[in-house]
């Protein structure tokens, strides 16, 4: 892939970032080997500090052992993966008994304008809704409940305008092409029960309807690097897409900073009707390896063989392959750094195989200001549809800010603007007329 016609500017944005985060770092730093191996407490448990007392919200999460483990409640992402201890973990958490609860909403609102004969403008409203219920089960048991909603299925079955995006359909006939499908309403109904089996060691088990299966790094939205940004990557459906399988099991064993899981789901990804809870057979299989190094890294290596995921082609197969870095560095008192590279791989029951490469990063200085890039890049065959025509490389670099302001203790607002470049490959220029760009503004709500 043609990636160096658009490198060089953003590596200098990823390489000066961590020198930045170190120059206004304020006695944030590494963790001691010694301290790396320390785990949380097991008696400490999930036990909820008094809420007045805390004035640190990252330290009290730091304080708390995870879902499926002895280990900083913060490494828990989406589904069963894992980031950085460092991460900052949201939401409004709430002791009820020997419930903890917990939730969070982000809700953007969004103009939408992509160039070209293959262009569109589109408002539309995106976003997620969470919630989450734990507690002790036992003296060595940990069951956690979580729910997630989006808005998505109300933009309207063809989703929004976005260049180079492929992957599922809005009628159950016809692909969408250069547009990006809305998410279902019920983006996760899931539950897991860990079972400590010593300071460093656990055993877990998760299943969702929908559910995220063990594949690939957390789930774009979730992701430090990505959530503040309200563009869907164009790598969605190498990397992440099955984060809503409906019907997914997984079981997995971490021993302190490594976790190793498998699971059986269903591989049809969802159909248009974006309302229902879909069910079938558990008939693919994936299988994850996880290790965090220190404090600010997350490793993971995932394969999966997935039957028939998509229902305009049933009948072919895939087998998908993923590799991801996530490096997260606190600033400060209220400022990160974050970056993320990824790459996926499918190999198609048909013989056809595609790639693709993701490197994104988010700055937050200080409580007000975000900055984001993205540099993606993607081996395609379904640009030229409607069906799979010949392989073309693509890529897209994205660049934005957004300006939050607190308008109460646990509700921010924000404005944001996303602009775009769209590098198609020579083969690919004629029908978009040359390389595009594109652009997002929006507005977020954040509480929690």
């Amino acid at each position: 892939m043609h990636l160096f016609r658009a490198a060089p500017a953003v590596l200098v944005i990823f390489a000066a970032a961590p020198a930045m985060a170190q120059d206004h770092d304020h006695g944030m730093h590494e963790q001691s080997p010694a301290a790396q191996q320390q785990a949380p407490d097991p008696q400490a448990d999930h036990q909820m500090p008094d809420m007045a007392g805390m004035n640190d919200h990252g330290a009290m999460m730091m304080s708390m052992t995870g879902a499926l483990g002895p280990y900083s409640m913060n490494r828990d992402a989406s589904g069963t993966a894992w980031q950085p201890d460092a991460s900052e973990h949201g939401g409004l958490h709430l002791q009820r008994g020997e419930w903890m609860l917990m939730g969070h909403v982000m809700l953007n609102g969004v103009y939408d304008w992509q160039d070209g004969p293959r262009g569109d403008e589109k408002a539309f409203v995106s976003g997620m809704i969470m919630g989450a219920a734990r507690r002790d089960v036992g003296a060595s048991g940990t069951l956690n409940l979580r729910a997630m909603l989006s808005p998505d299925p109300f933009m309207g079955a063809r989703g929004y305008p976005l260049l180079f995006a492929a992957g599922e359909s809005a009628n159950g006939v016809d692909p969408l092409v250069d547009r990006q499908h809305p998410h279902d309403l019920f983006m996760e109904l899931s539950a897991s029960y860990a079972h400590r089996l010593g300071p460093q060691d656990s055993v877990f088990i998760y299943g969702g309807l929908p559910g995220e299966p063990a594949f690939g790094p957390p789930a774009f939205m979730h992701r430090l690097a990505a959530m503040d940004s309200p563009e869907a990557p164009i790598s969605h459906h190498w990397l992440d897409s099955t984060h809503i399988t409906f019907g997914v099991v997984t079981a997995g064993w971490v021993h302190g900073d490594w976790k190793i899981e498998g699971s059986a789901f269903r591989g049809r990804e969802p159909d248009e009707d974006r309302y229902d809870i879909e069910s079938g057979d558990l008939d693919s299989t994936a299988i994850r390896l996880s290790w965090n190094p220190s404090e600010n890294w997350s490793l993971q290596a995932s394969w999966a063989e997935i039957e028939s995921p998509e229902a305009l082609e049933p009948d072919e197969d895939e087998e998908r392959w993923s590799a991801s870095a996530i490096y997260t560095r606190r600033i400060g008192a209220h400022g990160w750094y974050s970056a993320t590279f990824a790459y996926g791989l499918k190999e198609r029951s048909d013989g056809v195989s595609l790639d693709a490469w993701l490197a994104e990063a988010a700055w937050r200085p200080n409580d007000r200001w975000t900055v984001f890039t993205r540099l993606e890049a993607i081996e395609s065959d379904e640009l030229e549809g409607p069906a799979h025509g010949p392989v073309r490389e693509a890529q897209r670099i994205s660049l934005g800010a957004i300006r939050d302001w607190r308008v109460s203790e646990h509700a921010v607002f924000g404005v944001g603007a996303v602009l775009q470049q769209h590098l198609a490959d020579d083969a690919l220029e004629t029908s978009y007329d040359g390389d595009l760009q594109g652009a997002m503004a929006f507005v977020r709500l954040k509480v929690g």
